[in-house]
């Protein structure tokens, strides 16, 4: 791994909310599926959730292009489980719906723990996603149409969390966990390195300082390649 490859995901690792997340339930376009992704990484969201109405359907690695690599995506197939395990972990859970108790989405504070649920397309969130949220949202339009393509209302409310969160220094202090930390800059920085290790059914090693692999003379010999071959090869 480069100093500029490790100096680039430790910086992006350093400003990782661990505590902001969006829950896809049923959205099912592949453009959609890549926007969101591709947005919640921008923001600095490290984890989605996904409730796939069809078995099938799960979100490929083409479709986030590239995106996916860096976010841990959580799957299920009920939105009940998904709503449940946001909450376990202390988290508002918000629903953009139109309804009489729904306030501007602005007026949340984005600072606490906060679980956004975006609904499917055509139909938007189900009925248990709409009893189960502790707050519905709505982005206020003055135009003819009603509502938003689903990755452009997630973009719109993930910016406004990103803005509260700025401001009150969230973005200032690194929040992941050292393990997380390790997993992510050994698979961003050795990627076919750590395909082996799961191929093989290895434990990753340790990453130093230096973005350096620090492994023991019996996981290089599972490698099948010495720490020297391996640092020669790093060095072209």
């Amino acid at each position: 791994m480069t100093p500029d490859r490790l100096q680039r995901i430790n910086s992006m690792l350093d400003q990782r909310q661990p505590d902001l997340t969006v829950c896809m339930e049923g959205v099912h376009k592949t453009h959609n599926l890549a926007a969101v992704v591709r947005t919640a990484d921008a923001i600095g969201v490290s984890d989605v959730h996904a409730v796939w109405k069809n078995e099938t359907m799960r979100l490929s690695g083409g479709s986030a292009a590239g995106s996916q690599n860096w976010i841990d995506v959580h799957d299920y197939s009920k939105t009940e489980d998904a709503i449940n395990a946001l909450k376990q972990q202390g988290m508002q859970v918000l629903v953009t719906n139109l309804s009489d108790t729904a306030v501007d989405f602005r007026e949340i504070d984005y600072t606490k723990p906060t679980a956004i649920i975006l609904g499917q397309e055509k139909f938007g969130a189900s009925e248990t996603a709409l009893k189960m949220a502790d707050q519905d949202i709505i982005i206020p339009m003055v135009g003819m149409v009603q509502s938003l393509n689903v990755s452009v209302a997630c973009s719109v409310v993930l910016y406004e969390a990103q803005r509260q969160r700025q401001a009150a220094g969230l973005y200032q202090q690194p929040r992941i966990s050292q393990q997380r930390r390790q997993r992510i800059l050994f698979e961003g920085g050795h990627p076919i390195f750590a395909k082996a290790c799961q191929r093989k059914g290895l434990p990753y090693p340790e990453i130093d300082e230096a973005g350096q692999i620090v492994a023991s003379e019996q996981w290089w010999q599972q490698m099948q390649m010495t720490q020297d071959a391996w640092q020669n090869i790093d060095d072209e």
